[in-house]
């Protein structure tokens, strides 16, 4: 049966509730934590420092941390505008992409620096398909991207050997969202050769073996393509974690697979907001939270409100409470915080309800929560060895634990 290990795509230093959450994490035996470079701009891998701290030697002990380079992003790519990375590929006006041998080494000493550690335990590659996606934005043919993608994956692994020699890292492999694809999908990744590479970097370095030793991928219970990868991870000997295993993909939709109770407290403080707002100079406020109110059930998923929060709801409320003086302002951004916490989860009970009835075929047979048929479907597969759940509240590491121990009863 797999073990559940713990993501920190959201994790920050400078928030006290998920370095809670994380050391609880640990405390109940958690004992892989999976992070990146570019994961809120190096405060995740600065938060599992601070974490560990707390902790005593013999709770860290069996704690492995796997950590990727790839993305420049953040003051990565303010470095990058200063003084240019190597073999850069431009996804985005914000987000660049390299797997270069220089990159590869800065990136580790920067992480060393922010983990405060001798050594880092795994790094992955991080999605380095980004050169396929490019070589497709520009017309190349298909064996010319595989053929430079095969030569920058190389490269890359002779990097890899050198810093696992130098003891700067134990092991290493690739982490590719393109791994789940089909393999007629013009974005696939193949990886059957991998591990060639990976021989031939340790052989041309006169290493005795090579150390690439895991791969990460998207799966959950839609998207199951990336089975056929882990199975032959699997069987040639490599560790698998799988990420993304509550947010899937159907068609064009986005579900998060997991129920929701419906918050008792989201009418009071609706109620409180609605009341202190309905006046002449706060009637935008009062329009927009009365809008919010009406569109609680028309989001497609959780994460569609959560971008739609810090890009709209967010600056217009900003707007609206800027001509207010310090103390009528302090008051109303406390009831809006209160409200807007209650809305996420009133939002969040609308969206499993829909997910329930759209997903009606596939969860026929869950008389259960959604959450413990999705995740008892991966930890049920013996070619999956780890399953990432990101949790930046206790409560959350409190639900993994019961979940997982549930299971195991099972």
């Amino acid at each position: 049966m797999a073990h559940f290990g713990f993501g920190t795509y959201r994790i920050s230093e400078h928030n006290p509730k998920h370095i809670e959450a994380l050391r609880e994490a640990i405390k109940s035996g958690i004992t892989l934590i999976d992070t990146s470079t570019n994961y809120m701009n190096g405060e995740a891998q600065r938060a599992i420092a601070q974490a560990m701290k707390s902790l005593s030697d013999e709770e860290i002990s069996d704690v492995e941390i796997v950590s990727k380079v790839g993305y420049i992003q953040g003051s990565t790519l303010a470095r990058h505008h200063e003084s240019a990375f190597e073999e850069v590929v431009e996804y985005s006006e914000n987000c660049y992409h390299s797997i270069s041998q220089n990159f590869i080494k800065d990136q580790i000493s920067v992480s060393l620096q922010r983990l405060e550690v001798e050594s880092i335990d795994c790094l992955l590659l991080h999605n380095p398909e980004y050169y396929i996606l490019d070589g497709i934005n520009r017309g190349m043919s298909k064996e010319d991207r595989l053929d430079g993608m095969f030569q920058r994956i190389f490269d890359a692994f002779l990097a890899l050997e050198e810093e696992v020699r130098a003891g700067r890292i134990k092991s290493y492999g690739i982490s590719s969202n393109s791994f789940s694809k089909h393999p007629n999908d013009e974005e696939f990744l193949p990886y059957e050769d991998l591990l060639s590479l990976a021989s031939d970097a340790a052989k041309e370095l006169r290493n005795k073996k090579h150390s690439c030793t895991t791969i990460e991928l998207p799966v959950n219970l839609l998207e199951t393509e990336g089975l056929r990868c882990a199975a032959w991870a699997k069987k040639n000997k490599l560790r698998v974690l799988v990420n993304r295993p509550l947010n899937a993909q159907k068609g064009m939709k986005m579900y998060r697979l997991a129920d929701y109770e419906e918050p008792r407290e989201y009418y009071y403080y609706l109620n409180e907001l609605l009341e202190l707002t309905d006046n002449k100079v706060l009637k935008p406020l009062f329009n927009l939270i009365s809008q919010l109110d009406e569109s609680k059930h028309k989001y497609g998923w959780i994460g569609e409100y959560d971008i739609f929060l810090f890009s709209q709801i967010v600056p217009h409320v900003r707007e609206f409470i800027t001509p207010l003086d310090d103390e009528n302002k302090t008051t109303l951004v406390d009831v809006i915080d209160l409200f807007l916490q209650e809305y996420g989860k009133m939002v969040a009970y609308e969206c499993s309800k829909n997910t329930r009835v759209q997903l009606k075929d596939e969860f026929s047979r869950c008389d259960v929560s959604l959450q413990n048929c999705a995740l008892k479907f991966l930890l049920d597969n013996e070619n999956i060895d780890y399953v990432l759940i990101g949790a930046r509240k206790l409560s959350y590491v409190t639900d993994i634990i019961s979940i997982g121990s549930e299971l195991l009863k099972d």
